[in-house]
């Protein structure tokens, strides 16, 4: 489906957006144009993909509506994966957070309707369950703004729809990639509880994710893939090992500290609502939520399949490593 096709990437030098334009260039897209506030990470990707013909790099912020409206043109498909993600920078600078991810995504979306895309797809966050933080509130609000936008765009295009991310591993900013710079810098690794539990999916896996809910959407829907819970305590250990094994260092010296909860933190996460579950399908490798404003659609729900992460049972030591050893992430 994206032969040939105009595609935008909208915070494209991200890690996922990295990730995703990599895939997408294998699938012959006649454009693909990379938009990001990051120059400099502009610069690195470009010097790694090399000067292909079909990239267009393009600067400026999901926050400028006319910027945004002029980089759509002539646009086939969107992906929307610009986002302030961190929880406790959110919680610090909350308005910021409300700008970048509810009042960039409403840009995206009138953008979107004015040039008659095909699809856009929004990229969100099991922190948008229940949420504790702003993070996960405005990531909340911006599912919903996407999917009453399928609503009431006035025709058939575009089809918007959401994917719902767990812990990307190795993401930016991410927890292996700060426990193996802790290890190697300071000789700790700093763990918020022993108890606390995460969704964890790969990069790989997040792009497989959005480029399938791409194909599957049929407007307002949100995707959630089927991901495996970790325990952050045996993560910790698990990159520990990993790490000291790589890197010649004494296993012993390095040492868990336990802090507690940063601002707005959870102890463990959430895929979906009970009421989301009622009106969601089970896919082979994914579930998909119908929105409130679709009627006639026959849903039974799900049934047998824990969407809370403290009650799913967490992959062992073992199986932690070798995800990790797979994905190539110490």
């Amino acid at each position: 489906m994206f032969q040939g096709k105009k595609i935008l990437v909208i915070g494209g030098t991200g890690t996922i957006g990295q990730g995703l334009v990599k895939e997408l260039i294998k699938r012959n897209p006649k454009v693909i144009r990379i938009f990001s506030r990051d120059e400099y990470k502009q610069f690195k990707m470009e010097q790694e993909l090399g000067r292909l013909e079909n990239i267009r790099f393009l600067l400026g912020d999901v926050r400028d509506k006319e910027r945004v409206q002029r980089a759509m043109e002539g646009i086939d498909i969107v992906f929307h994966l610009a986002a302030l993600k961190h929880v406790p920078s959110c919680e610090y600078n909350p308005f910021e957070a409300v700008k970048t991810n509810v009042m960039g995504t409403q840009n995206v979306i009138e953008s979107a309707i004015h040039h008659r895309v095909e699809r856009v797809v929004y990229t969100s966050s099991d922190k948008a369950i229940n949420p504790t933080n702003t993070m996960g509130a405005t990531k909340l609000l911006a599912e919903r703004l996407m999917s009453s936008a399928d609503y009431y765009k006035g025709g058939k295009r575009p089809i918007f729809a959401s994917v719902r991310f767990g812990n990307v591993m190795g993401s930016r900013g991410s927890v292996i990639p700060l426990f193996k710079t802790q290890i190697l810098e300071k000789r700790k690794v700093t763990v918020t509880d022993p108890a606390m539990s995460r969704f964890m999916m790969s990069i790989t896996e997040a792009v497989s994710l959005v480029l399938k809910a791409a194909e599957y959407a049929v407007g307002g829907d949100v995707f959630v893939l089927k991901m495996p819970v970790v325990n952050i305590k045996d993560l910790a250990e698990v990159v520990i090992e990993e790490t000291c094994k790589k890197y010649d260092l004494p296993r012993e010296e390095i040492k868990i500290e336990y802090i507690g909860l940063r601002p707005g933190e959870k102890m463990y996460e959430e895929l979906m609502t009970k009421g989301e579950g009622e009106r969601a399908e089970e896919l082979e490798e994914m579930f998909r939520i119908y929105p409130i404003t679709r009627a006639g659609i026959n849903i039974t729900g799900i049934n047998g399949y824990s969407t809370d992460s403290s009650k799913v049972k967490a992959l062992n030591k073992e199986e932690i490593r070798n995800l990790i050893l797979r994905e190539d992430l110490i």
